[in-house]
C-alpha cells in the first residue's frame, strides 16, 4: 500500500498549516515542511510546537530564505525532501505541495491510484521544442547566468543579463541533459526521490548549472526526471488540479467549486479561497473519509473557458481597419441563417437548395469540415476563414456566379453578422428560434466538453441555466443588434407564419416559401 510523504514548502499562516499537516497526517501519510526563513520566527517556532508530538511530522533541517525565480525554491525543496527521505524510511511516494493546496480525493482513493500507476507524475515537456514558455524569456534563461532576483533587484538583473549579452558570455548547458520545463508540483516514486538527491550530491556542475539559471524549480527536477527514469515510467502530468486564467494568473476556487473539484482526475487542487471556510471544511473532512465513489468528468477546464468567456462574444462591432477596404459588392447579397441548433439550420438549408438556385454553405465560420470548393487555400482553416471573412465571401460569390448566397452562422458569431451588415452590400438575417430541452443541454454539455459522462447531477442541475441563459443572451444580443431585414422561424409558430418569413428573406413567392417551411422533421432532435 502506498504510503505518501508530502513535501510542504510555505511561507505565512501557520493555523493553516499546522491544520493542513494535522489533516493530512491523521490517516497515516507524512509530511516534511520547510518553513521560509524570511518570515517571522514566532511563526515558525509556533508551528514546531503545535506538530512537536506529530510522528508524522518533520522539518527541514536547513532552511533557506526563498524568493521567486530563484534556486532558493530548489535548494528548499531538495532540503525537505532529503529529510523525508531519511525521517520517513517506509515512504512510497513524495509529493510536493504548496499551502494553498487542498485534497480533493480521500487518502483511500489516493494510496489506491498510486498503487496501481507505478510512475512518476510530473510535468516534463522539451524545453525548447515545447510551447510551455508562452511570452518572455527562453533560451536566455538558461545560457546566461542570473544571480539577482527579478522581482526585488530588477535594475541589477537586467543590467547584469544585458551587460552578459553585450560581450557575448555564453555558457554551455551540460551535455548530458536535455533541459526540461513544467509544473512544480509533482508526485515522485521513493527510488526517483533516491537517484535525484545522489544525482545532485554527485554532480557538482549540473548544480552550478541550475543554480545561476531563471526560474530553475520549473526545470530542475522536470530535467533530472527524465533523465534518470525511462520514459515508460513518467506520466507527464501533474497531479494537482491548477488553471491559469488567459491573463497568467492562478485560478481561485471558492466555495461553490465543491462538486467541480471532485470530479477532477487529480488528487488536489490549488489555490483554495482563504476565504471558501466551507470549501475548505467540506475538502479537510473528505480527505479521512472512506468507500466514498468519485465520478471524474474532468470537464473543469473547459467549463471554466466557458464561464470565463460569457460576455466577450459579439463586442467588437467595428470592422478592423484591414478589412474596411475589402468589399463584397454593392450589387451582391449574403443571406444568413442563424441557429444555435446546428442540424436545424442544415435541414432548412436542403430544402432551400431543393427548391431554389441559390447556393447555400453551411457553418462557414464554425465548422472546419463544412464542405468548401478549393481558393487557394484561404478555405483550409477557421482561422484563415474568420480572419479572411470579406475576401473569402467575394471568392464564392465568384465561384458560384451568383450575386446571391447564403451561409450558416451560429448566432455566437455577432462579431461577423455586424461587420457583414456593416459592408457595402446587402445583407438580410433569417434566425431560427428554438426550444432546448434539459436533455438537449446535457447533450450540448457533453458535446462541447462542459461535462462528462461521470459529471453529477447536481453539477449538470446547476450549469444547464446557465448554459440556457448564454444560449438566450446570444438570440437577445441579435435582436437587440437593430439589423435592417431581419426575420424570425420560431418552433412553436404556424409553418404558414414560417412560411412568410422564409418567403419575406428569400425573396420567393409564398407557394415556394411553404415547400420549404412544411420540411419533415425540421425541428426535431
Amino acid at each position: 500500500m502506498a504510503k505518501i510523504a508530502y513535501i510542504l514548502l510555505c511561507h505565512k499562516d501557520p493555523d493553516a498549516i499546522i491544520e493542513q499537516a494535522t489533516r493530512l497526517t491523521a490517516t497515516g501519510d507524512c509530511m516534511a515542511i520547510h518553513f521560509d526563513a524570511r518570515a517571522r520566527s514566532d511563526d515558525y517556532r509556533a508551528i514546531r510546537a503545535a506538530l512537536a508530538g506529530n510522528p508524522n511530522v518533520t522539518f527541514a533541517k536547513q532552511r533557506v530564505k526563498c524568493g521567486w525565480g530563484e534556486w532558493s525554491l530548489v535548494r528548499a525543496t531538495l532540503n525537505t525532501l532529503q529529510t523525508a527521505v531519511v525521517d520517513f524510511p517506509r515512504a512510497t511516494h513524495f509529493y510536493m505541495l504548496s499551502g494553498s493546496c487542498m485534497a480533493i480525493k480521500t487518502a483511500e482513493y489516493a494510496r489506491s491510484f498510486l498503487d496501481q500507476q507505478d510512475k512518476d507524475f510530473i510535468e516534463s515537456f522539451d524545453y525548447f521544442e515545447s510551447d510551455w514558455i508562452k511570452t518572455g524569456m527562453k533560451e536566455d534563461r538558461l545560457i546566461y547566468r542570473h544571480y539577482f532576483n527579478e522581482r526585488t533587484q530588477k535594475r541589477r538583473f537586467y543590467f547584469s543579463y544585458h551587460l552578459q549579452k553585450k560581450l557575448g558570455l555564453v555558457r554551455a548547458i551540460p551535455a548530458d541533459i536535455q533541459i526540461q520545463i513544467g509544473s512544480q508540483w509533482w508526485c515522485l516514486r521513493r527510488n526517483t526521490a533516491e537517484a535525484i538527491l545522489e544525482m545532485a550530491r554527485r554532480r557538482g556542475d549540473i548544480m552550478r548549472f541550475f543554480s545561476s539559471t531563471w526560474i530553475p524549480d520549473e526545470t530542475f527536477f522536470q530535467t533530472l526526471v527524465r533523465h534518470l527514469v525511462p520514459e515508460d515510467q513518467i506520466e507527464c502530468r501533474t497531479l494537482t488540479f491548477l488553471m491559469f486564467s488567459d491573463y497568467g494568473m492562478p485560478v481561485t476556487f471558492y466555495n461553490d467549486h465543491y462538486d467541480l473539484l471532485l470530479s477532477q482526475d487529480f488528487l488536489f487542487a490549488r489555490k483554495i479561497s482563504p476565504d471558501a471556510k466551507d470549501l475548505k471544511s467540506r475538502l479537510g473532512r473528505l480527505y479521512a473519509a472512506r468507500d466514498v465513489d468519485f465520478k471524474i468528468s474532468n470537464e473543469g477546464r473547459n467549463l471554466f473557458k466557458f464561464l470565463s468567456e460569457r460576455g466577450r462574444t459579439g463586442k467588437r462591432f467595428a470592422p478592423r481597419f484591414w478589412e474596411t477596404e475589402s468589399s463584397l459588392g454593392r450589387e451582391r447579397e449574403l443571406l444568413i441563417v442563424t441557429s444555435k441548433k446546428w442540424h436545424v439550420a442544415k435541414r432548412l438549408l436542403q430544402q432551400i437548395r431543393k427548391h431554389t438556385d441559390i447556393p447555400a454553405i453551411e457553418y462557414l465560420f464554425n465548422e472546419e469540415a463544412t464542405p468548401l470548393p478549393d481558393l487557394g487555400g484561404i478555405q483550409q482553416t477557421l482561422e484563415k476563414r474568420t480572419r479572411h471573412r470579406r475576401a473569402l465571401t467575394r471568392m464564392l460569390f465568384e465561384y458560384y456566379g451568383t450575386n446571391r448566397l447564403i451561409v450558416c452562422m451560429d448566432p455566437a458569431a455577432l462579431d461577423l453578422m455586424h461587420d457583414f451588415f456593416s459592408d457595402r452590400s446587402h445583407t438580410r438575417i433569417l434566425r431560427i428560434d428554438c426550444s432546448f430541452s434539459d436533455d438537449y443541454l446535457i447533450g450540448h454539455a457533453l458535446r462541447v466538453g462542459l461535462a462528462g459522462e461521470q459529471t453529477p447531477s447536481a453539477t449538470l442541475e446547476r450549469l444547464l441555466p446557465t448554459i440556457r441563459n448564454d444560449i438566450n443572451s446570444e438570440v437577445d444580443q441579435i435582436r437587440d443588434a437593430g439589423f435592417d431585414r431581419h426575420w424570425v422561424v420560431q418552433e412553436q409558430a404556424p409553418v404558414e407564419e414560417n412560411a412568410e418569413a422564409i418567403s419575406a428573406f428569400l425573396d420567393v413567392a409564398p407557394d415556394v416559401a411553404l415547400k420549404i417551411a412544411r420540411a419533415r422533421h425540421l425541428f426535431s432532435d
